[in-house]
């Protein structure tokens, strides 16, 4: 496997817990919210990056470009358990100014103020050493794990396009 895994529209092998959390088709957030743990959303970084190799065709763009990027760390009870990458193009006018929203929770707005939005499907993959994603997950990562569960969508609204990828931590489970 590459280090720029594969997406696709089967869940690499999990538990059975861990599977109801990646593969649920509402709010990532209302669902970790539902855990009964204080939740909380940290903003890592924001502003221009570097597109990722598996990016490019989402946008159409080269491997040279930058995006529009906003990372976060999801915590339950003070734990990350997911860390998330939200992408768009870097003039946007659609997804900037939704994106530039602090420590408030994306999901709430895609799963809730939008009505005109276009959801697309998921996919998922198993990331690996070498993945930029990766890097982001095992920085927030205390057990240090070899592999990363993940899950990405694109949202269309006004004919702009979204990426959210989100890469779920160990600590996920044990506070499901």
């Amino acid at each position: 496997m590459t280090p720029f895994s594969d997406w696709s529209a089967q869940l690499p092998p999990t538990s059975p817990l861990l599977a109801e959390c990646i593969t649920v088709s509402g709010s990532l957030t209302n669902y970790l919210m539902a855990s009964g743990h204080d939740f909380a959303v940290s903003v890592l970084q924001q502003g221009s990056d570097a597109i990722h190799v598996d990016e490019t065709a989402l946008f159409e763009l080269t491997p040279d470009s930058q995006l529009h990027a906003r990372h976060v760390c999801l915590t339950l009870a003070g734990k990350p358990v997911v860390v998330a990458r939200s992408v768009c193009l870097s003039e946007c006018p659609v997804w900037r100014p939704i994106l530039e929203r602090g420590s408030r929770s994306l999901g709430l707005t895609l799963f809730g103020d939008l009505p005109q939005l276009r959801r697309g499907t998921l996919d998922f993959a198993e990331l690996h050493a070498g993945h930029p994603l990766f890097a982001l997950a095992q920085a927030h990562d205390p057990h240090g794990s070899s592999r990363y569960l993940a899950r990405r969508c694109r949202f269309e609204l006004d004919g702009q396009r979204l990426l959210v990828c989100e890469i779920f931590l160990p600590e996920l489970e044990q506070l499901l």
